[in-house]
């Protein structure tokens, strides 16, 4: 079993981090809500039945303003999934800012997000980030309690190496099912470091090496945060474009009208043919964007491998070593 069935859309996730309104401060009120709605309705247009959650993300509005939806559609629930993550703490005294993955506070996250989101399960808890505090066999005491009151359905992690992934499983009695990481075609570490082994490039990048590998052949699905980078290759990025990132979206842009679909779907379809089997992680809280990523697994199936290492080579700026 996985942490998502393949659906129409080819593996895509719906990232809620967007939902909510600002991050500190107001509350949410009818206009948040709606935005919610308007995105829900547009992921599962195209097929998209994940969705991603974290109890930190709008500082807990975002899984309440989905708890909204959820509460007032009837039926609603029955018909997806719903992922959250736990591990980091922010703004309390004290820290500001640290991580936290104690039994104690596994457990209170957990439930609270189960209270924002008004529904008694999530189908996966992701841990968000590695906690240098962390005792594995405590990990699997607040997951086992977890499982076993039917609150948590399946375990995966978030920004691990394969190494700490295997540490952790060592003392867990259920698999570890998945593993979130920045990756797209802006933020290639995860790719750049496979092909820079003995070479002195390879010292530009922290991305530990092995990683993919250890998840590949473990079956634990690969989903990618940041999926879109930010809309740097198609038109909506708020950071001022590099020489490559212009020559990348141009190419981009090409091969969309070649193959008569949107930027977006190209961009995550180059994602999405690495051997790895990707699962993007959309996070656009406009629905007309989510509704341009339809197309990224037939993408995927058609690019050719001159299509794939042509964009790669064009985002990198230079050739491979």
């Amino acid at each position: 079993m996985t942490a998502q069935s393949e659906t129409a859309a080819g593996r895509l996730i719906y990232g809620c981090m967007g939902l909510g309104g600002p991050w500190e401060g107001s509350e949410y009120g009818a206009a948040e809500i709606e935005q919610a709605a308007a995105a829900i309705e547009a992921a599962m247009g195209i097929g998209i039945a994940l969705f991603d959650h974290a109890d930190i993300y709008r500082s807990g509005k975002s899984e309440a303003v989905f708890g909204e939806v959820l509460a007032r559609t009837p039926g609603l629930r029955e018909k997806i999934q719903l992922q959250t993550k736990c591990g980091i703490r922010l703004s309390e005294p004290g820290v500001d800012g640290h991580y936290d993955l104690s039994k104690d506070a596994i457990l209170e996250r957990v439930n609270g997000s189960l209270e924002r989101l008004r529904t008694d399960y999530v189908d996966v808890l992701l841990l968000h980030r590695p906690d240098p505090l962390m005792e594995p066999a405590e990990v699997a005491s607040a997951v086992g309690q977890l499982m076993a009151e039917g609150k948590v359905r399946q375990l995966g992690v978030s920004n691990m190496s394969g190494a700490q992934i295997a540490f952790l499983q060592d003392q867990l009695e259920v698999p570890i099912v998945a593993n979130q990481l920045e990756m797209s075609l802006h933020r290639r570490a995860w790719l750049e470091s496979t092909v820079l082994v003995n070479h002195d490039d390879a010292l530009g990048y922290s991305f530990p090496h092995g990683t993919l590998e250890h998840c590949v052949g473990r079956g634990i699905e690969l989903q990618a945060y940041g999926s879109l980078a930010r809309g740097r290759y198609t038109g909506s990025t708020p950071d001022t474009p590099t020489a490559a990132d212009t020559a990348t979206a141009a190419l981009v842009a090409q091969l969309a009208d070649a193959k008569g679909v949107t930027s977006e779907a190209v961009v995550l379809g180059w994602l999405m043919k690495h051997p790895a089997r990707i699962s993007p992680v959309l996070g656009s809280s406009n629905p007309a964007r989510i509704a341009a990523c339809a197309d990224a697994a037939a993408v995927a199936a058609a690019m050719t491998r001159a299509e794939w290492y042509g964009l790669w080579v064009a985002a990198r700026g230079s050739k491979l070593p």
